[in-house]
């Protein structure tokens, strides 16, 4: 018989973040406020128990799932965040390769072929991309006309026989918005009502500037039989080449959850695991007062170029509206890179590829990156200003 792939292969396609990035690597001078990764560098206290695992031979096998130490040190910070105890206990607790090993991990979990998987839009490609190799279905649900957040009734227009899950992303990328009271409680209705599973993708939950803020676990306990938590060490601890991230979720879940770890990565590295708890005990909160300051730059920039844009109220996210330039978001940013020397990421890359719905709206936005150094941002603004006033008088 004739050598075959994975089918599920030809409908993926490789990130557009990464492409976009690519392309401001690939021209001179040009400012890229693109991915979303803090430009700091990773706390000296945290870096610092490397070379002392390394200097104690700590190179061997660890636990899979992490040391005990470990997944103690992240359910107690999590309980402390508002995780509810049925979920935070340390035997619930899977150190993970980044928060991507933690939602391929849930989604495969949770996922029989057929099974679909309702995820609000704009949302992270990645979602989908798993979704979709794990023979399940995305079924796209936008949020663009409800400023981005969840209208009830939508969502149980969406809820099919063959929908088993929610994903939720509360600060969103890629827009930075935070999900009300409103949005949390319609998504626990729905998922109590119809037996969902809801996945609670939490990597910028420690990067909030409003007041209020609950994660959907927090404010749901009843809900945590199936409930499944995603961390990660990478954003606000600047800590995203460690690779290193969290699922927790009830017993019953998280023993089966571990034999797909095991079985993916074995372990995470035996000698990041004191750095890892280390950063669990640095405070975050000059991260937090610095990309508030970037975020409320990058707001007045784009209110005095004319680009409408919901305020962000956590992550390090604008997603400002472009369409009203008569372009859409990948001519917009390819345009930006060649003309202006500055890279953002279009909003296409995170509404899906069926060329309706979620896909044709967010090709009006484009997500810009804060994350950034000061002066690097300070720059691309400036770039960014001269290009839309060089597009004459679309916004006028």
């Amino acid at each position: 018989m004739p050598l075959t792939l994975n089918g599920q292969l030809g409908k993926l396609q490789l990130s557009g973040i990464r492409r976009f990035n690519q392309m401001a690597r690939q021209t001179p001078g040009c400012i890229s406020l693109t991915l979303g990764e803090p430009g700091e560098d990773t706390p000296a206290g945290i870096r610092a128990k490397v070379p002392e695992d390394l200097g104690a031979g700590l190179t061997h096998y660890p636990p899979n799932n992490g040391y005990p130490w470990l997944r103690e040190g992240v359910a107690a910070f999590e309980r402390a965040h508002g995780v509810p105890g049925q979920i935070a206990a340390a035997d619930n607790v899977i150190v993970t390769a980044g928060a991507t090993e933690a939602l391929f991990v849930a989604l495969s979990l949770v996922l029989n072929p057929g099974d679909e998987v309702i995820i609000p839009s704009p949302a992270f490609s990645l979602y989908e991309s798993i979704t979709t190799l794990q023979r399940g279905v995305p079924v796209l649900m936008d949020t663009i006309p409800y400023g981005f957040q969840i209208d009830a009734h939508v969502l149980s227009a969406h809820v099919t026989e063959k929908t088993k899950a929610i994903v939720l992303n509360s600060p969103n990328n890629p827009t930075g918005c935070v999900l009300d009271d409103a949005s949390l409680d319609a998504v626990a209705r729905v998922a109590a009502k119809h037996d969902l599973f809801v996945i609670c993708d939490d990597v910028y939950s420690e990067l909030v500037y409003v007041d209020g803020y609950e994660r959907f676990c927090q404010r749901h306990p009843e809900l945590a039989d199936r409930m499944l938590v995603v961390g990660s060490f990478s954003k606000p601890w600047a800590m995203t080449g460690w690779r290193l991230g969290w699922l927790e979720c009830a017993a019953e879940l998280a023993r089966e959850a571990s034999k797909i770890h095991q079985y993916m990565v074995s372990s995470v590295p035996a000698f990041l695991q004191h750095a890892a708890l280390e950063a669990l005990g640095t405070d975050t909160a000059r991260m937090r007062r610095d990309y508030q300051a970037r975020r409320d730059l990058t707001l007045g920039r784009l209110a005095q170029m004319g680009l409408s844009c919901e305020q962000p109220g956590g992550a390090f996210y604008a997603f400002p509206r472009v369409s009203e330039l008569g372009l859409n978001s990948e001519a917009f940013c390819e345009q930006a890179i060649r003309e202006a020397g500055v890279a953002l990421v279009p909003g296409s890359c995170f509404g899906g590829r069926s060329g309706t719905g979620p896909w044709s709206r967010a090709n009006g936005f484009v997500r810009l990156s804060y994350a950034c150094a000061p002066d690097v941002l300070e720059e691309g603004l400036t770039r960014l200003a001269r290009f839309v006033e060089s597009q004459g008088d679309g916004l006028a």
